[in-house]
């Protein structure tokens, strides 16, 4: 009865939000707008307002995007599956089917009443009965009503770690949520959803609010890891905004009004550290770059240790240089060389005790002390090799010679060349080694030594027995687990002959263990990557050797490890539990001339 669209609205924007993202329906099922697909909806009740259509009138005229967070999930509906235990709707006659053409039907009120949609914020997707194929349907579906709009992974079923979307899956970015990537995502646009205290929606209880400063330092850390903060708001019961909410919003937006410059249209910044702070940074004309310094701690000497920075400042005053955002004059801080940093004279008293911004351009893009990255990365990465190894030794940085050593000690400037340039290589190793690698520079080292060591192995023999029979035996356990039990302690309840290791509980189950066991067929000697992805947690072992270590209460999340095996059958063992919620296991593999791949049942052999 309180509710005020426009009042929402504007202290929002007077906080500095560029865009709100509102219930339109969550698990329950009940919606906040005028569905003509059910009367499970407030224009059912006395409220009789279409809440969702006030807030879009409100961000249209205020200038403020307005997106819409839904669940695929619903509680209500008659034809959502899987049913909890503490629901009492009948599943007699429900077609999940039937379901997602309710979903895909306010899916399209909600794109076509309510004007521009900035984007579609979808929740819920964990169930076992929403798959990767409904995800892209329904990613395409919604494209084919707002084709500009933004819409979150969670359409699909590929959030990996921190909430990451994967090749392959629907979405344009990823959602960690109540956590920020420790770092950068190379590119991969993210945004970290986070309460202001310990709760979505309101509870009188929770008084556990963020403090200002926590806050105003997180949207700092975020948008120097190339994110957007989403930052959650539970309105009360009446419709007004907390007041530990309003008071918070409006001491952000005051630092906001000062130093907004150094969070809109930022990137990532270049250091992987600072002890004083973070950084954002953005291209200026001219072919440089400005460098936002966000600093928590002020230096007590009025001296500001960039460090391991080789650009020059470029630049003075205004046109450039360094200066405090928080001076309107912009009055130049001078800045000088010391050895590999650039130290920015800074005043004595910090302009924000929360965050204060220094501003820095520099010539060209940035060059940082970053040492050269040694190895390969991604699924298929390894530090163990049967014969040899081709070690890639690369940088991203301009003007410089890569210099390796294999025997542990420092590269010096008459170390060996790796491939006489940046961009060639590998290296090849035939023993265990150490490799070392630094940049230099007209013979002197710009940059600190990577380190990594590589393994020369033996692999595992294969299994003396012969195993002709295809499948897996399965072994089905039922309880409340919180992590993979000790199966060697419990009795399983159903033993079957599996083709592989695909779950054979429907998807409305929760509540159970399995443990899978069967030999697998190796192809020839060498190192391989084994992963599970699974929902909840799982393990994997070769013989009683854990390879991949994926346990826990979690989300779709995939963990992997590496084993060197000889050609032939080898045991291995894949345990997996399921709690509440969707459930989900695949199995992949990856070696020596073969590409990543689930294990599929022509390589799996009974016991």
């Amino acid at each position: 009865v309180k509710f005020d669209a426009r009042a929402w609205v504007r202290l929002a924007k007077e906080a500095g939000v560029k865009y709100i993202v509102i219930t339109s329906k969550h698990h329950d099922g009940f919606c906040l707008f005028d569905s003509k697909q059910t009367d499970f909806d407030v224009m059912s009740t006395p409220f009789h307002r279409d809440i969702m259509k006030e807030m879009a009138d409100a961000c249209h005229a205020e200038g403020v995007q307005i997106c819409w967070y839904h669940s695929i999930m619903d509680w209500h509906h008659p034809d959502y599956l899987p049913r909890r235990d503490w629901e009492h709707r009948p599943t007699e006659g429900a077609d999940f089917n039937r379901y997602v053409a309710y979903l895909k039907a306010q899916v399209r009120e909600l794109l076509t009443n309510y004007g521009k949609i900035g984007v579609l914020w979808f929740d819920g997707q964990w169930e076992g009965t929403w798959t990767h194929e409904r995800g892209l349907d329904l990613d395409a579906y919604v494209r084919s009503l707002q084709p500009g709009i933004i819409v979150n992974n969670r359409v699909d079923k590929g959030g990996g770690e921190y909430g990451m979307t994967k090749a392959g899956y629907a979405g344009d970015y990823g959602t960690p949520e109540q956590e920020i990537p420790p770092t950068g995502m190379g590119g991969v646009d993210w945004e970290t959803c986070m309460t202001m205290n310990d709760h979505w929606g309101y509870n009188s209880a929770d008084q556990n609010f963020k403090s200002t400063e926590d806050l105003v330092r997180k949207l700092a850390d975020i948008s120097s890891k190339g994110g957007n903060f989403l930052l959650n708001v539970g309105p009360t019961a009446e419709g007004e905004i907390p007041a530990q909410s309003i008071e918070r919003l409006k001491a952000i937006g005051a630092w906001m009004r000062v130093n907004s410059e150094s969070i809109y249209g930022t990137s990532a910044g270049p250091f992987r550290t600072l002890a004083w702070g973070r950084c954002t940074a953005k291209a200026i004309d001219g072919g440089k770059t400005r460098l936002y310094l966000h600093v928590f701690d002020w230096p007590r000497d009025g001296s500001l240790v960039v460090p391991g920075i080789f650009n020059d400042a470029a630049g003075s005053g205004g046109g450039g240089g360094a200066y405090l955002l928080a001076d309107p004059a912009r009055k130049p801080l001078s800045v000088a060389r010391r050895e590999d940093s650039l130290v920015v004279a800074v005043p004595s008293a910090a302009p924000d005790r929360i965050d204060s911004v220094v501003v820095l351009d520099v010539a060209g893009k940035p060059d940082i002390s970053e040492p050269p990255v040694i190895g390969a990365s991604g699924p298929g990465a390894t530090t163990m090799f049967v014969d040899t190894i081709d070690v890639p030794i690369t940088s991203d940085r301009r003007n410089i010679t890569i210099r390796y050593t294999t025997d542990g000690t420092d590269p010096r400037a008459d170390s060996p060349v790796y491939g006489g340039d940046s961009r060639l290589g590998p290296l090849s190793l035939t023993a265990t080694c150490t490799v070392s690698a630094r940049a230099f520079r007209d013979s002197q080292p710009v940059s600190g030594v990577a380190r990594m060591m590589f393994t020369k192995v033996t692999p595992r023999p294969a299994d003396k027995g012969e195993h002709h029979t295809p499948g897996v035996r399965a072994e089905l356990y039922e309880g409340d687990f919180n992590a993979v039990p000790d199966f060697d302690k419990i009795k399983p309840t159903g033993v079957t002959i599996a083709k592989d290791f695909t779950l054979a509980k429907g998807a409305d189950d929760h509540y159970f263990a399995y443990r899978f066991r069967a030999y697998l067929n190796v192809p020839k000697d060498g190192v391989y990557i084994l992963a599970t992805n699974s929902d909840d947690g799982s393990r994997l072992f070769i013989g009683d050797t854990l390879v991949v270590d994926n346990d826990g209460l979690h989300s779709l999340r995939e963990k992997a490890g590496q084993v060197a095996l000889g050609a032939g059958l080898h045991p291995i063992t894949v345990t997996y539990f399921e709690k509440t919620g969707g459930h989900d296991l695949e199995v992949f593999w990856s070696g020596p001339g073969m590409k990543r791949q689930k294990i599929s049942a022509t390589a799996l052999f009974q016991p």
